[in-house]
């Protein structure tokens, strides 16, 4: 990783803060897109991204309730540490398509936990505090499981036929 990858936070509070707001994210991020896949019937995928939000929101709530004694800072949205405009789980709404497959949602899915957990990496690579670096490591251990369960289930996926497009667009000529 280079020098402008870092992710430095040095403090418990800084670390909190990132930590709700990734989950928080995710946890909306994955719920639009459920939403969105129940509107165009979609019904499988919607389900795992409603299972996905799910797991978000509770890693959120643990979250919450660690840092419930700190007194937190106030981040603006422009002043997070992540490299991309939103936050590490959550990903551009053009990588989804209202046909996609569960292989497809899953790969999106995939890719998200793997830059939470890179975010989390980096904050614990980069950090001169013992106690965010114990912090982030064990973030890193939790994204990790979460890496792994949506590798067992692409390993276990017994993948339906894509949907047809009932409503194709239609381009006059």
């Amino acid at each position: 990783m280079s020098d402008e990858d870092a992710v430095i936070i040095e403090s418990v509070e800084e670390f909190m803060v990132h930590a709700m707001e990734l989950e928080v994210a995710s946890s909306d991020h994955y719920e639009e897109l459920a939403d969105a896949m129940e509107v165009h019937n979609n019904l499988e995928v919607a389900e795992l991204f409603h299972k996905l939000a799910n797991y978000s929101r509770l890693h959120g709530e643990e979250v919450q309730q660690r840092a419930a004694h700190l007194e937190l800072p106030k981040i603006t949205p422009w002043d997070f540490k992540w490299k991309c405009p939103s936050a590490p789980e959550s990903f551009c709404m053009e990588d989804a398509h209202y046909l996609m497959t569960t292989t497809q949602a899953l790969e999106i899915a995939l890719f998200n936990e793997i830059r939470g957990r890179d975010f989390y990496q980096s904050v614990a690579d980069n950090t001169s505090s013992e106690a965010v670096r114990k912090l982030a490591l064990e973030m890193v251990e939790e994204e990790n499981w979460h890496v792994e369960m949506l590798r067992e289930w692409q390993a276990n996926l017994q993948e339906t036929v894509p949907l047809d497009d009932l409503d194709p667009p239609n381009i006059p000529e």
